[in-house]
């Protein structure tokens, strides 16, 4: 016979019947220990091992469990201490001090710079590949855009000079670097004024005049000097101090903007490493306290199952005993029952036969006068 309860399982071992009722005659309640202790060792015989498994895991996952929260309570109280956002460093310095909102005259200028920039490279690099196109070299006349690769140095070389100034970490030294570029750019300026100034008159003139200028008597006069190339020295200065000056001042213009926008920039704040290391610590715990408090759970599940297996075992046999018990009470009451019937039946035939006995009748003889048929007494 086995129990099954609600569960999926069916209890094992089963209940011995056989040993219930053998214990039906004994007193009760020393019946119900036996009965008890019987299934009790019975049950262990089988599930012993599980009990041992389940307990061992139980205290394998308890003393982890303890670790993990020991570890984890360590990692919050350290990562309550900490600050999760810390200021950038801005110049050397952290960036922890309001700035003033943007207003109508930044923006202008800021726009202004933008603009700036944008003309001076567009005008350099137009300029420098014109230049380049009307020298004459095959190069850049088989292949024009060759002439605008090469133009497009202007930017990059601007753009390299706001690198430098961004690399720069001390706010003295950044201000003294923004002042060199300042004036190489002016100094380029007015160099290319200068030496524009000087061939603007001979640029100025036109063909005719410059035509009847010409006289055979001026043969022995040397005209402007020439470079290496063949080109005059003021064209030269004129180039170089153009490609400077667009150069630098684009570079200047764009530390000005950099300095409006850090100006009025947000307040900027990033992660705390030491934080962050400490959180996913934190959270790798957290995951591992979970996991070790499921497989607790698990094991004490395991290991209350098997309890209340054992549990039901003993009360199902304590219920057959109990019904095995009323039977036999009931079996015994109805032989009582019954052997009373029959010793009733014997007391009143031994008292007709002792009646008879006194009127002077043999028993088993039928009485005076009576009909033996009818059993009726007759006159």
């Amino acid at each position: 016979m086995k129990l099954t309860p609600a569960g999926d399982a069916a209890i094992t071992p089963p209940v011995h019947l056989e040993f219930i009722q053998n214990q039906v005659g004994q007193p009760e309640a020393a019946s119900l220990e036996d009965i008890e202790a019987y299934h009790r060792a019975l049950f262990l015989h089988q599930h012993a091992r599980e009990f041992e498994f389940c307990a061992q895991e139980e205290q394998v996952h308890q003393e982890r469990l303890l670790h993990l929260e020991s570890r984890l309570a360590a990692a919050q109280a350290r990562v309550s201490a900490m600050d999760s956002l810390l200021p950038v460093s801005v110049g050397g310095e952290p960036d922890v001090r309001p700035t003033a909102p943007w207003n109508g005259w930044d923006r202008t200028m800021f726009a202004a710079g933008a603009l700036g920039i944008v003309v001076l490279l567009v005008f350099g690099v137009m300029n420098i590949s014109f230049n380049l196109l009307e020298s004459g070299l095959v190069t850049f006349t088989e292949n024009p855009v060759r002439a605008y690769f090469w133009a497009a140095l202007l930017p990059v070389g601007a753009l390299a000079v706001k690198v430098g100034w961004d690399l720069i970490p001390g706010r003295t030294v950044r201000a003294a670097y923004l002042w060199i570029c300042l004036g190489l750019g002016l100094a380029g300026v007015l160099a290319w004024m200068a030496a524009y100034a000087a061939i603007y008159p001979r640029l100025s003139q036109s063909a005719v005049d410059q035509l009847e200028s010409v006289s055979v008597f001026d043969a022995g006069n040397r005209g402007p000097a020439l470079a290496a190339g063949g080109a005059t020295w003021l064209d030269m200065v004129t180039v170089v101090s153009q490609g400077a000056a667009e150069v630098f001042l684009s570079a200047v213009l764009g530390m000005y903007m950099t300095t409006l926008y850090l100006r009025h920039r947000p307040v900027r704040l990033a992660g705390n490493p030491q934080f962050l290391q400490w959180d996913e610590e934190r959270r790798t715990l957290e995951q591992g306290v979970a996991a070790e408090r499921r497989a607790l759970a698990d094991a004490r599940g395991a290991r209350t199952r098997l309890e209340n297996q054992l549990a039901a075992l003993l009360l199902y046999a304590r219920s057959l005993f109990l019904r095995e018990a009323r039977d036999s009470h009931d079996r015994a009451r109805e032989e009582r029952r019954l052997l009373d019937g029959i010793a009733s039946q014997l007391r009143r035939q031994l008292e007709g036969v002792e009646q008879n006995r006194v009127d002077g009748r043999e028993p088993g003889l039928p009485r005076r006068g009576s009909d033996p048929v009818l059993g009726n007494g007759t006159p």
